[in-house]
């Protein structure tokens, strides 16, 4: 397979081959797969602190015994834990504490903060990367994907570097995508209805992703930026991805095999 190779200025060059890995059969189902098994690898843990309401002198200081000191018993009063706030002589006011249905007690089923990853094999992983992969040099799933983008002539686009002015990187960039220019930034906007009030509020689109060699630095705002080794499932699916790939990125996937 052939990519059209642009200088760092956005010119056209020459065509230069492309990894086997380009040339691997999509699987969308291996790649839905991955892509939600993701989703638990990368989940943020929540939990309760683990001392929570449970900070109290309460459970154990009262007594159930009869004609003891401190007693509940003949009381008419349920066994909750109680916290003493005053007395006077025998008589307590108690309060209850620690326990669930209390005031500042601890949670009934607090979230634990251990979850269950979804298995999935590596040979399925790796399948399903070099799918999505692919996928970004398959102009059919990236017409599909955004239905603005009427054709993909620049799929897949190679450059040799990225500049390191803004300036320049906005004028290379329209150069490449053409018509598509208005596809590579990041844009977000507050989202129109009832979403906005549950907890979705904001919508965005994915925008180009720059996949560059491990020994490059890229910082343009607006645009995602990723090392080969960096490349997750979440950031090819949907199949079909907006890419543009750097020359000493595309000699790195050219050292690996193709599933």
């Amino acid at each position: 397979m052939k990519a059209q190779l642009y200088s760092s200025s956005g010119e056209k060059k020459s065509e230069i081959s492309l990894p086997i890995i380009f040339e691997t059969q999509i699987r969308e189902d291996m790649a839905l797969k991955y892509f939600e098994a993701e989703k638990f690898t990368l989940r943020q843990p929540y939990a309760s602190y683990e001392e929570a309401g449970k900070r109290h002198v309460a459970s154990g200081i009262i007594s159930h015994r009869r004609h003891k000191w401190k007693g509940a018993y003949g009381k008419g009063i349920a066994r909750t834990p109680r916290k003493i706030m005053s007395r006077r002589g025998t008589q307590f006011f108690w309060v209850g504490a620690e326990v669930s249905q209390t005031r500042g007690g601890r949670m009934a089923h607090p979230p634990k903060g251990i979850y269950t990853p979804r298995k999935i094999n590596s040979k399925e992983k790796k399948f399903a990367i070099a799918s999505g992969l692919a996928a970004t040099a398959n102009p059919a799933l990236i017409v599909r994907r955004y239905s603005s983008i009427k054709s993909a002539p620049f799929t897949p686009a190679v450059i040799e570097s990225i500049p390191n002015k803004t300036k320049e990187v906005l004028s290379a960039m329209k150069k490449i995508f053409g018509s598509s220019f208005d596809k590579v930034f990041k844009n977000k906007s507050v989202r129109a209805g009832l979403g906005k009030r549950r907890a979705r509020k904001y919508k965005s689109n994915a925008g180009l992703l720059i996949v560059i060699g491990k020994d490059e630095k890229v910082n343009v705002s607006g645009i995602e930026t990723k090392k080969i080794s960096e490349l997750r499932m979440r950031d090819l699916y949907p199949l079909g991805r907006l890419s543009l790939y750097t020359q000493k990125a595309i000699e790195e996937l050219g050292g690996k095999n193709a599933v």
